[in-house]
């Protein structure tokens, strides 16, 4: 059973839990109160701005009972009641220090070890929707990237997978671009030559969060589809060498693409980005879009270089890769911020065909997370 202190002063209270003691500060439970004037009842925006809770807002009195805790308000008088279990979900105290680099717990690092767990779902059940749908779009969350299988050899099929859980994002490319070898091509992706591991686009701001890539033709030898985890190799980096990760994170890299008449996209980004608390976010990784690097200071050159070298060993070696063929009617899709894709070089007989588009992980996360939440909701039900 939870019970229930309020500082003296009002400006806070506390709940001791099985989970330990919790702390919530008055004004951030003000602003959080889930009453109908306060939030909107149906999409819980809030109806208020912080201009419009006083100041000087403190506990006037406050009482715990069948996991509701109820707190009065002053100087407004309001009362509003809190779930106990949502107070513990969005606890902010006790937190404790984390590595610079720490990652969600709905995030699984991998390596090569996953060669036999490629998450994979099968085009007509992903289609229909349902439980298929939201089974493959919680691993694409967890792994950063998914298989899918036996879908139509058709022009455009790729634009069905994104309607899955979102929207095309277009770029220069067009809403969607062809990969197959070219004569004079704007880009080495549209040759026969193999591929480092890369994110794509890092000279985008913001880049594409999500790339899909579609089968129609393969019958040229060789060209298998490697994907490499960012995240485990920066952590790996991190646990080799922290000076190397800190200054890969620390310092923008430059990246530009010009391979076009009327296009010169360029962004200045981080190879390794954390968010201010150290939270791993984003991996950017390609060299073949790299420009001059000027925001690293003289005295630390040397050493960004020797960390940028190692980065890219780690991202090459075999154990941190996993490596498959697609075939007609295949496809994958990787989270374009994590996931780095690279490809085996390909002979020139036989054909290569694949289509490729980019969208964005918002759309992702938010059709995973509304399919989450109703399932939620009817089992509580």
């Amino acid at each position: 059973m939870a019970s229930l202190n309020i500082d003296p002063a009002g400006q806070s209270v506390t709940l001791s839990t099985q989970n330990g003691d919790l702390r919530f500060h008055a004004i951030w439970l003000r602003d959080n109160a889930p009453d109908p004037e306060t939030r909107a009842v149906g999409n819980g925006q809030r109806l208020i701005a912080l201009r419009d809770i006083p100041a000087d807002t403190h506990i006037a009195a406050a009482d715990l009972a069948g996991g509701t805790l109820s707190v009065t308000f002053g100087p407004e008088g309001k009362s509003v009641s809190y779930s106990v279990n949502w107070l513990e979900a969005h606890a902010y105290d006790g937190h404790d220090a984390r590595a610079r680099g720490w990652t969600s717990d709905a995030i699984k690092t991998w390596d090569a070890g996953l060669n036999d767990g490629v998450p994979t779902g099968d085009f007509a059940a992903l289609d229909a929707g349902g439980d298929a749908l939201r089974n493959w779009l919680e691993q694409v969350t967890r792994y950063g990237f998914g298989k899918v299988a036996s879908g139509p050899v058709e022009d455009g099929a790729l634009f069905r997978i994104v309607d899955w859980f979102g929207h095309v994002r277009e770029t220069n490319y067009g809403r969607k671009f062809e990969v197959r070898t070219e004569v004079n091509p704007t880009n080495l992706a549209f040759t026969g030559l193999g591929l480092q591991a890369h994110t794509d686009n890092p000279y985008r701001d913001p880049v594409p969060t999500v790339q899909v890539l579609y089968c129609l033709e393969s019958t040229a030898a060789g060209g298998e589809n490697m994907v490499v985890d960012g995240f485990a190799a920066a952590l790996r980096l991190r646990d080799e060498n922290e000076d190397y990760f800190n200054v890969l994170a620390d310092h923008c890299a430059r990246f530009e693409y010009a391979g076009e008449a009327g296009v010169c996209l360029t962004s200045r980004r981080p190879m390794i980005e954390l968010a201010p608390d150290g939270e791993l976010i984003g991996v950017r990784f390609n060299n073949r879009s790299m420009a001059a690097v000027t925001d690293v200071p003289f005295d630390k050159m040397a050493l960004y270089y020797a960390a940028y070298r190692r980065l890219g060993e780690i991202i090459d070696d075999e154990a941190m890769e996993v490596t498959f063929r697609l075939n007609p009617g295949e496809a994958f899709i990787v989270d374009n911020t994590r996931v780095l894709h690279a490809r085996k070089g390909y002979a020139g007989a036989g054909t290569r065909w694949f289509q490729g588009c980019y969208a964005d992980k918002d759309g992702l996360r938010s059709t995973y997370d509304a399919m989450l939440r109703e399932t939620t909701l009817e089992a509580a039900e």
